[in-house]
This record gives C-alpha cells, structure tokens and sequence, in this order.
C-alpha cells in the first residue's frame, strides 16, 4: 500500500511483497518513505529527554516527552510539523521501555501516513541517566 497525506513531502511506502504491517503498528510505523526532489530536508540529530533549562526526568516517560518536545522545537524552528517527519529512529537501553515508547508514540505522534521507523535497543547513551535518544528526518516542499 502506498499513501501520502495531502501537503506531505514523503510517500510512504508498504507493498504487499514486504511482510503487512499489523493493524495496531500502521498509525506509527512504514517500512519505507519516499521523498521526491526539490523539497526541503531537515536532519535532527539525536534527541534526548533534556528540557529547555537542561533538566532530564529520571523516568522513561518524562524523558520520552521531553525528547518529542525537542523534535517539535527543532521542526517548527525550521517552518516545519510532525506530519513532515518522513523517517525516525529511537534509542532506547532498556527493552521493558518499548511498549511505553509504542504507547506515547500511538498517543502523539500517530498518523495516517506514518514515517519510516527504526528502534534499537542499545548498551548505553552518551550519559548514563539518559533512557531514550530520538533522531528524525523531515522533509517539506
């Protein structure tokens, strides 16, 4: 299946030769997105769970929260929303986080046109209080 939200710079891409993706993952998940020329590219580096005065939760959540924030900071500074993210990957170093992760994905983040995603679970961040890093691709006409 290929869809792509009106006004959206990525299409994204889930034909039926890749396995389906289940039911519960559409709203955040492809396999891949498709970005045409001519169209503007934002990079976010990786993302942490650090507020604006430098303050970083101790639980998963809060840090989880403060990381999305950091995304949309960084998306409307450059004239850009959610709906332009064409590819995102999360870092998390505890596996028991994911499905936390999967729900505040579906509660903010979700879409009819999902972006292409990557999580991996990994030793260690750059601190050790760190529990998520969350990097992301936009791309705007």
């Amino acid at each position: 299946m290929t869809t792509n939200a009106p006004g959206k710079a990525g299409t994204a891409r889930n034909p039926a030769t890749v396995w389906t993706v289940p039911e519960p993952l559409r709203a955040i998940y492809s396999h891949a997105c498709e970005v045409r020329s001519n169209v503007r590219t934002l990079f976010i580096s990786g993302q942490f769970g650090v507020d604006p005065q430098g303050g970083i939760p101790a639980d998963f959540e809060g840090q989880c929260a403060n990381a999305m924030d950091n995304v949309e900071r960084l998306l409307a500074d450059a004239g850009m929303t959610r709906s332009d993210i064409v590819k995102l990957s999360y870092f998390l170093v505890r596996t028991e986080d994911a499905p936390k992760l999967a729900e505040m994905r579906r509660g903010r983040w979700a879409t009819d046109d999902p972006p292409s995603v990557t999580m991996l679970v990994v030793s260690a961040l750059a601190r050790p209080d760190f529990l998520i890093e969350i990097e992301a691709v936009a791309a705007a006409q």
